[in-house]
């Protein structure tokens, strides 16, 4: 088990006879998939250099807590459901018996891209507005975004993916580049939306939303091997989910807050004199 996580954790950094020249495409693409959802929140990133800390902290942390957290207890609740039942009763009930993994992921991801906007908060001395916490969360959503569609580009690349793919295969040469596209911009939204919860003062409260979030999204995957969706409809799926979240996040990010009552302190009662 160990030495699948390590060998997981470094297959973000190592694509053995891949070009340089399709490692910066992997890492362009990344970037500007990351620059257009990012785009809708316009984050101060010029004016709170700490934003770009963020970024790198969420990409590095998550992909850690996936490598060393989220496989080692995706893989003990599958020997747990082993233990119960067969492989031929979980894979009758799968649309239940994949719960679990997708539940795991959510909680563990969504997790880790917060830790940057506590450690973030913290500094603010827990006194955080709330569109600053969206904005942080954001942002340390897109570095996780932005660090595994590199990782995910690459994989493509290294597959043996070229031009000529497109010509053969049409659309669906491109499908992979088109699921991270909107990947992405999940990974923004619901990071974005846990930001604003802790803001909010409900911190916990907004991770499980942006958690139970994340499992839909990725139950989309449990009803593609069950044979209830097809790839068209998943991709769908994930585009539509997206785009509606996406919305939500951005919708908060530029309403006005209402304004907070000044509280006027009471006056002392004058006291006639007898």
């Amino acid at each position: 088990m160990l030495h699948q996580m390590i060998q997981f954790f470094n297959s973000a950094f190592s694509f053995p006879g891949l070009k340089w020249s399709l490692v910066l495409i992997a890492i362009g693409l990344a970037l500007v998939f990351g620059a257009f959802w990012l785009s809708l929140y316009r984050p101060f990133l010029l004016k709170k250099p700490w934003f770009w800390v963020l970024a790198v902290l969420s990409g590095f942390l998550t992909w850690t807590a996936i490598a060393f957290i989220q496989i080692p207890l995706q893989d003990w609740s599958g020997k747990a459901l082993l233990y119960f039942w067969s492989r031929q009763t979980l894979a009758k009930w799968v649309l239940l018996a994949g719960i679990p993994t997708i539940l795991i992921s959510g909680l563990v991801q969504e997790g880790a891209k917060l830790v940057p906007v506590v450690f973030y908060s913290w500094r603010s001395r827990w006194h955080l507005p709330p569109k600053y916490g969206l904005i942080a969360g954001a942002i340390s959503g897109a570095g996780f975004g932005i660090f595994e569609a590199i990782w995910v580009h690459n994989s493509i690349f290294a597959a043996g993916w070229t031009l000529h793919s497109v010509t053969t295969g049409g659309f669906w040469a491109l499908i992979g580049f088109w699921e991270r596209f909107f990947t992405v911009g999940f990974h923004i939204a619901v990071a974005a939306l846990a930001g604003y919860g802790l803001a909010k003062r409900w911190g916990w409260q907004f991770y499980l939303i942006a958690s139970a979030l994340h499992g839909l999204a990725n139950y989309s995957v449990i009803l593609l091997q069950a044979g209830k969706w097809t790839a068209v409809q998943t991709e769908i799926y994930i585009a539509v989910f997206t785009v509606l979240i996406t919305a939500v996040v951005v919708w908060l990010r530029w309403r006005k807050e209402p304004a907070t009552p000044v509280e006027i302190p009471a006056q002392p009662e004058l006291v006639t004199p007898a």
